[in-house]
Parts: C-alpha cells; sequence; structure tokens
C-alpha cells in the first residue's frame, strides 16, 4: 500500500536513498532540505509523488510549515523519517561550548523540532511511524565523538519515552543504530572539526583526524541497502523499537548488552539494598 514518507535531509546520502526507494516502490515522498532545489536535482525532478520543500530542522516554524505542505499536497503523513544531522568531532575539552551546543541542538532538538511539527498529522489520523536515525555511537560511547554521542544518545532517551506517549493514537516508532555506512557523514558538508587546540590532545587529536577523513567513502555499510531495509521496516504492521543496522554496530551493541548486564550484577549487593528501611 502506498504510503506518505516525509524524510529529512533528503538533499545527500542517505536520506536521498530513501527518498529515491521510496519513490520506485511507488510511495508518495515529501523530501526536505535547506536547498529544496538541490533535493529536487538529487532526485530527478519533478514527479508525481514527489514534493520537495525548504526544511532547516532547527526552525521549529520552518517544521511546521514543512508538515503544512506535506498535507495540502498528498493529505497525510504516514512515516517521518528523521534523517539530517551533522557531526561535530573531536576530544571533549577541545570541542568549545558553543559547537556543543551546536551539535545537540542540530541531532536531538532538530528531530524534536520535526516531530513536534508531525505528531499532530499523525495523531488526527490514529496512524503512524516515526523512523528515526540513531546511530552506534547512541549506544556506545566512541573515542572522538563525545559531542556526536551526547546528542544521540539524547535522540534515544527521546525515542524511547516517545513510544509510551504515542502509542495509545496508533503511532508507532522505530531507533535506528547503524554503525559505519557511507552516508556522507564525514564529508566537509557534515563534519566539523573541534575549533579548540591544547597541547596535551594535540598528537592524538592529529592521528584520529587522520583516521577518520580517510574513512570518508570507505565504510564497509551500503546505504542503499539501509534504504531497502528502512522501507520493509516502514511496511511492518508491528516494528521493532530498534533496529541495529550493520555487522560492526550489532556485535558492538551486543558486547555493551553484555557490559550493562555485568554492571548491574556487579552492582547487586551493594545497590539493591539501597531502599528505606521502615523498621529502622
Amino acid at each position: 500500500m502506498s504510503k506518505v514518507f516525509f524524510i529529512t535531509g533528503a538533499g545527500r546520502g542517505l536520506g536521498a536513498d530513501i527518498a529515491r526507494q521510496a519513490l520506485s516502490a511507488g510511495h508518495r515522498v515529501v523530501a526536505t532540505g535547506r536547498r529544496p532545489e538541490r533535493v529536487l536535482e538529487t532526485l530527478g525532478g519533478e514527479q508525481e509523488n514527489l514534493l520537495a520543500t525548504a526544511l532547516d530542522i532547527n526552525d521549529p516554524a520552518g517544521a511546521q510549515s514543512a508538515a503544512r505542505a506535506a498535507v495540502d499536497r498528498f493529505g497525510r503523513i504516514d512515516v517521518l523519517v528523521n534523517n539530517a544531522a551533522n557531526f561535530y568531532a573531536g576530544y571533549f575539552e577541545e570541542i568549545s561550548d558553543a559547537q556543543m551546543r551546536q551539535q545537540i541542538e542540530t541531532n536531538l532538538f532538530g528531530p524534536m523540532n520535526v516531530t513536534r511539527a508531525v505528531l499532530p498529522v499523525m495523531r488526527a489520523q490514529r496512524d503512524g511511524h516515526i523512523i528515526t536515525i540513531s546511530s552506534l555511537a547512541g549506544a556506545v560511547g566512541l573515542e572522538f565523538c563525545v559531542a556526536y554521542a551526547a546528542a544521540k544518545f539524547g535522540v534515544e532517551g527521546f525515542m524511547e519515552s516517545l513510544r509510551y506517549d504515542v502509542e495509545p493514537f496508533n503511532i508507532r516508532t522505530t531507533i535506528v543504530e547503524p554503525g559505519f555506512f557511507r552516508t556522507e557523514l564525514l564529508v566537509d558538508a557534515s563534519t566539523t572539526w573541534a575549533e579548540l587546540s591544547i597541547d596535551d590532545y594535540a598528537e592524538r587529536t592529529a592521528a584520529t583526524k587522520k583516521v577518520w577523513e580517510s574513512m570518508n567513502g570507505q565504510q564497509a555499510g551500503d546505504p542503499a541497502k539501509l534504504a531497502a531495509a528502512l522501507l520493509t521496516i516502514a511496511g511492518q504492521e508491528q516494528p521493532s523499537a530498534r533496529f541495529v543496522a550493520g555487522a560492526d554496530a550489532i556485535e558492538a551493541v551486543t558486547a555493551k548488552a553484555k557490559e550493562l548486564l555485568a554492571q548491574a550484577e556487579a552492582s547487586r549487593e551493594l545497590g539493591a539494598c539501597l531502599a528505606h528501611d521502615d523498621a529502622a
């Protein structure tokens, strides 16, 4: 059955792959980006089932306008894909306060802005599916990713809790945790390096930055295959609340789950006896 997809960051990378495959499958697509003309060019020009519209996810009013445009064109929104994001890379002390705030503003408050704009439409329909692209770094802390991980861990908490808010309205939620995919996250347009420099970190920063730069375009994950998997999930009546994507992510998340279980067990003797003792 044809659905209406609302996709952020659809001008390149994973967002463009999702939009292309959704269109090929006969779905209607609202493809958003800061430059809608670029989105339209990327997706092959004007099409009956395509609406390319401007959206900066940091602009709540813009998100409201884009949601209205989607409903005006297609009458509904079935699947929201919160995909747009960027990456601030560096060690914590070298990430400025302004950069940290900008990272969280885009990668956490951005999806919140768009979700807040779309939810009234889905509630009125009593149907919908919110898919938010998190990251392996949203489940496992990684070196040089402190700002990105802080935002993506926030995304995970937001989405896990939102699930309970919207379930009564037949709105499903899915968190997507990709490992390393060729999604253009590491291109200059998406990656910002730490603007501060501290001697104690200088050698490690230079070496780590070189590694990250060399990874661009060489990641093992195929974004077209990830896009196809997300279309499959969007078509499920009862999709999983979490989708771990890529063998590297599955291995790392499995190890993290085991680590958490071990830490909980190690806490049992001291942690389980902290309840108030009425008899005392």
